[in-house]
């Protein structure tokens, strides 16, 4: 599948290992082209960290995508068929794993010491994310390589033809395809019309 910069679509995933911008990449273009965000950790994660059985997860996803207009961000591969097979766009933010720790770090110890809610209520501590194994950090050093191999296979199967990949490598990068989205003819950049 070839990749290409621009132009963007109407549904758009955003992926990318933990901590490298998903969220606020997919905020940024849901502001931009006036349709609604889809954050799959906030469909997943319920009050005190209880993840969402899978059907119901599923069904959360599958409601969510069902609109004409979104952009969404997570990695979650039990609803990747639904999310990818409805989208047009998939946005890969393929950042260096010291940049993406870096960024991970700095989020982290905003929202612990900043005591921020994040979905449902729920809020991250210190403990569980510098000294257990369901670290972000050590989910992030398992995914990265994995997401690398995996990725670039899965673009090129059958089912995910329909797909425009924009595989962004640096934040730098991702600065110059937004700005390029206003400067491109064409661009749906504010609206939901057909």
């Amino acid at each position: 599948m070839e990749e290409v910069h621009h132009p963007v679509g109407r549904r758009i995933v955003v992926l990318g290992t933990s901590g490298s911008g998903k969220t606020t990449l997919a905020r940024q273009l849901a502001v931009r082209l006036g349709c609604p965000h889809i954050e799959a950790d906030a469909l997943y994660w319920g009050l005190n960290w209880t993840a969402a059985p899978l059907d119901e997860f599923r069904a959360r996803v599958d409601q969510a995508t069902a609109c004409d207009y979104w952009t969404y961000d997570g990695n979650y591969s039990k609803v990747r068929d639904i999310a990818w097979g409805r989208a047009d766009t998939l946005v890969w933010l393929d950042y260096p794993l010291p940049l993406v720790l870096w960024r991970l770090l700095r989020r982290t110890l905003r929202r612990v010491l900043g005591w921020e809610q994040i979905w449902n209520g729920n809020r991250e501590s210190f403990r569980k994310q510098f000294l257990t194994r369901e670290s972000l950090f050590l989910w992030a050093l398992q995914t990265h390589g994995r997401h690398r191999r995996e990725y670039p296979l899965l673009f090129q199967r059958p089912e995910y033809a329909h797909l425009t990949v924009i595989h962004l490598r640096s934040p730098r990068e991702t600065v110059a395809w937004l700005a390029s989205l206003e400067a491109s003819p064409g661009t749906p950049m504010g609206g939901n019309t057909k």
